[in-house]
C-alpha cells in the first residue's frame, strides 16, 4: 500500500508559486479569524490552517483548502487497475449503479414478495437482495425462491442473498434458478452489473451475531462447478459500522476478512484470481458524503493492492454494494432520515458502488410502532436513488469526484490508514486470530466509545435527537431505543448514533404514560426577551433531547419567581440571561430561587459569568457538557421528587 501512496503523491508545494499563493489565503484567513475572535494576528494560538483543520473519527485531518499543491498523480481509468475509479469498464451510464432493494424481512408470502418484486422493478428497482429464513414460520423459504422470483429476468437483474444458516441451501436454489435463465436464447452477457452474490458471510457475521453458515461448507460451495456470473462470499463492512467502527477501521476489517477467505480458497485450489472473484463488499454508506465517496474508492484501492500483491491485479477490482447505514437513522423524528439517506445514497453513487440499497426511513423502528405503510417506506426509499439517476444524472459520469484535490487525498490517506490498521491485524495472526481474542471486539469498541462521547457532548449533531428535538412528536414507550430484533440489517451490536438521548426520551415517555406529564424544568428569565431568548431557547432544546419539558413563564425578576415557582411542578430551575444581567439582578434572583422552595437552580452559561462572591448556582447548562450524563442526572432528581410534586393541573 505505501508504495502506491508514495509514488502517487508529489511533494506539497513542488511546482512554482503553490506554496505562495497558499501563504497568502493562509494570511488573509488569519486577520479574518483575527478579527473575529477580537484579538490580533500574532495572538492567534495557531496558523490559520491549523485553526481550520478538523479531524475525523479515523484521526485524519481535514484542512480547509486543497489547492494544485496537493495534486496526486492520476489514479487510472475505471475498470482498469488500480480500480479506484470504478471496477467495471463496462458500466453503462444510462443505467448508472443498480438501484438494489431489499425483500423478505416481513411475513409476506412468497407470491405477494413476488407481486412487489415485479411492481417494484416496474417503477425503478434493477436490483435484488433478498432474505431467506428458512424453518422460522416467518417470510422466505429456499423452496419459495423460483415463486418470488417468477417473472424476473436473471440474466439482468443481480441478485444478493442474506440467508444465514441456510445460506448454502439457498444459494444452490438461486443457481439453479439463474443456470435455467442463462439457457435463454437471448441471454445476456455475464457483467459487473449483473453479477449475483449468495451473501455467505462467516467471518463478518461471526463479529456482528448474525446466523451464519460454517466456513468450510462456504468454501465448499466456492470450489465448486460455479459458472461465471454468480460469487459466494460478501464480505460485509455493515457488521462493523452498525457496531461503531469508525471508515479506516470498517475497511481495515473487511480487507482483513476477505483476505482470510482468499487464503481459505487458495488452499482448498482456487488460483488466486479465481478467488479473487468470489469475493463482493458490502460497505456502509452515511451522511458523511465525502467520507462515503472516499472510502468506496479507497476501498478499491486497498482491494487492487492485495490483487497486485497476488499476481492477479486485472481481478483486484472490488464489486460493491452500498448499504445505507442504520447507525446513523434515528427513531425520533423518522422523517429527518430521507435527508440522511439522499446523502448516503449520493455519495455512494460518486463513490463509484455497484449497487445501493437505500433502507426505508422508518427502518430503525420496530415495526409495530411504525405509522407509515411499508409501500410508502419503500416508494420513497426508491425514489431517493431515482431522483439522483434520472433527475440529476449521476449515473451518467463515471467517477465524477475523480481529480478533485480533496476527494483524492481523502481518498489516499483513508486508504494509507485503512492498510495501517490491515497490517496490525496481519501482525496479530490474521482475521480470525484477531477475532478470537478480542483485538476487534476492543478496536470497534474503542472507535464507538469516542464517537458516544462526540454525540454526548453535541459536537456530533443529530438532528431531531440532541438537536432541534421535537418534544410534542408520538411517544414510543419504554425500551423502543435499545430495539434491534427485527430491524432490516439489524444485529445484536447495532449502536445507533443518537441511541443514548433516545433512551432520555423512552423514559420520558414512560413518565408521560404514568403520570400524565412529562418531566419538567423551570425556566428563570431575566431580563428583557431581547436579552434572555438566545439562552432561554437553547436551554429549552437541551431539555427537550432528554424528554424534559422546559417550563418558560416569560421575563421574571426576583419578586416574581416565587409566583412562577408555586405554579410549576418542578423541583429544578434554570437561571437565562445575559453576564451582565447576572451581574445586576442574578444574586437576587438565585435567592428568591432557594426562597420559593426549588431544590436546585442552574446557570444558562458559563461559570465564570456569575459574579464573584454571591452565593453560586449549583451548576451550569452550557455548550460543551456531557449532555447524556447531565439530562440523565436531572432525570434521576426529578424522578425522586415525582411523588412529591403532583403535575399541573393533577388533584391532590
Amino acid at each position: 500500500m505505501s508504495e502506491h501512496t508514495d509514488q502517487q503523491k508529489p511533494a506539497p508545494g513542488s511546482e512554482s508559486g503553490l506554496d505562495e499563493a497558499y501563504q497568502a489565503w493562509s494570511q488573509a484567513a488569519a486577520a479574518v479569524l483575527a478579527k473575529s475572535r477580537r484579538v490580533a494576528v500574532e495572538e492567534l494560538p495557531a496558523d490559520a490552517d491549523t485553526l481550520l483543520s478538523t479531524t475525523t473519527p479515523d484521526g485524519l485531518t481535514i484542512r480547509p483548502l486543497y489547492t494544485r499543491r496537493d495534486e496526486t498523480a492520476e489514479p487510472g481509468l475505471p475498470g482498469r487497475f488500480p480500480f479506484v475509479r470504478g471496477s467495471d469498464p463496462r458500466r453503462d451510464v444510462t443505467v448508472g449503479w443498480r438501484v438494489t432493494e431489499r425483500f423478505g424481512d416481513d411475513d409476506t408470502p412468497a407470491k405477494g414478495v413476488n407481486e412487489s418484486i415485479l411492481e417494484a422493478m416496474a417503477n425503478g428497482t434493477s436490483g435484488l437482495w433478498l432474505s431467506v429464513r428458512d424453518g422460522d414460520g416467518s417470510g422466505l423459504s429456499t423452496a419459495d425462491l423460483g415463486t418470488a422470483l417468477a417473472g424476473v429476468y436473471l440474466d439482468l437483474v443481480p441478485v444478493t442473498l442474506d440467508a444465514g444458516e441456510y445460506a448454502v441451501e439457498a444459494a444452490r436454489e438461486l443457481l439453479r434458478l439463474r443456470t435455467e435463465a442463462a439457457k435463454a436464447p437471448q441471454a445476456a452477457p455475464v457483467t459487473a452489473g449483473t453479477t449475483h452474490s449468495f451473501g455467505l458471510s462467516p467471518l463478518t457475521a461471526a463479529f456482528s451475531g448474525r446466523a451464519t453458515v460454517d466456513a468450510d461448507a462456504a468454501v465448499a460451495l466456492a470450489t465448486g462447478d460455479l459458472p461465471a456470473g454468480v460469487r459466494t462470499f460478501r464480505v460485509e463492512g455493515g457488521d462493523f459500522a452498525t457496531a461503531g467502527a469508525d471508515n479506516g477501521l470498517e475497511l481495515a476489517l473487511v480487507v482483513a476478512a476477505a483476505v482470510t477467505h482468499l487464503r481459505d480458497l487458495t488452499a482448498a485450489g482456487l488460483s488466486a484470481a479465481a478467488a479473487l472473484e468470489q469475493i463482493t463488499f458490502g460497505v456502509s454508506a452515511d451522511d458523511d458524503q465525502f467520507a462515503t465517496i472516499a472510502k468506496l474508492r479507497a476501498l478499491r484501492k486497498l482491494w487492487s493492492r492485495v490483487a497486485d500483491v497476488l499476481g492477479a491485479r486485472e481481478s483486484g477490482g472490488a464489486l460493491t454494494h452500498a448499504v445505507t447505514d442504520l447507525s446513523m437513522f434515528s427513531q425520533r423524528d423518522p422523517w429527518v432520515n430521507m435527508l440522511r439517506s439522499t446523502i448516503a445514497a449520493f455519495g455512494a453513487g460518486v463513490g463509484g458502488a455497484d449497487q445501493v440499497t437505500v433502507l426505508g426511513y422508518d427502518a430503525a423502528l420496530p415495526a409495530d410502532l411504525r405509522t407509515s405503510s411499508a409501500t410508502f417506506s419503500r416508494r420513497i426509499a426508491r425514489n431517493t436513488q431515482l431522483l439522483l439517476l434520472e433527475e440529476s444524472n449521476l449515473g451518467r459520469v463515471l467517477d465524477p469526484g475523480g481529480g478533485s484535490w480533496f476527494i483524492e487525498s481523502l481518498t489516499d490517506d483513508l486508504a494509507a490508514n485503512a492498510w495501517t490498521v490491515f497490517t496490525q491485524i496481519e501482525a496479530a495472526g490474521g482475521y480470525r486470530s484477531a477475532l478470537e481474542s478480542g483485538w476487534i471486539a476492543d478496536r470497534v469498541g474503542a472507535s464507538l466509545a469516542t464517537r458516544d462521547v462526540e454525540v454526548a457532548h453535541r459536537r456530533t449533531s443529530v438532528t431531531g435527537v440532541n438537536e432541534f428535538p421535537n418534544l410534542t412528536e408520538r411517544s414510543l414507550g419504554a425500551g423502543a431505543s435499545e430495539a434491534a430484533d427485527g430491524l432490516v440489517t439489524g444485529t445484536p451490536r447495532l449502536a445507533r448514533v443518537g441511541r443514548a438521548f433516545e433512551a432520555l426520551r423512552d423514559r420520558s415517555d414512560v413518565s408521560l404514560a404514568e403520570r400524565g406529564a412529562r418531566p419538567s424544568i423551570l425556566l428563570l428569565p431575566l431580563g428583557s426577551v431581547a436579552e434572555h431568548n438566545a439562552r432561554t431557547t437553547f436551554v429549552a432544546n437541551l431539555l427537550a433531547s432528554g424528554g424534559i419539558e422546559a417550563v418558560n413563564p416569560g421575563p421574571l425578576t426576583a419578586d416574581t419567581i416565587a409566583e412562577a415557582v408555586g405554579g410549576a411542578a418542578t423541583s429544578i430551575a434554570v437561571l437565562c440571561g445575559t453576564k451582565q444581567r447576572y451581574a445586576d439582578d442574578g444574586p437576587a434572583a438565585l435567592a428568591a430561587a432557594r426562597a420559593a422552595g426549588l431544590d436546585r437552580v442552574l446557570l444558562a452559561g458559563p461559570d465564570k459569568e456569575w459574579p464573584d462572591g454571591a452565593d453560586r448556582p449549583d451548576g451550569s447548562l452550557r455548550v460543551g457538557i456531557d449532555a447524556v450524563a447531565t439530562l440523565t442526572d436531572l432525570l434521576d432528581q426529578l424522578d425522586e421528587n415525582a411523588g412529591a410534586t403532583a403535575p399541573v393541573g393533577a388533584s391532590s
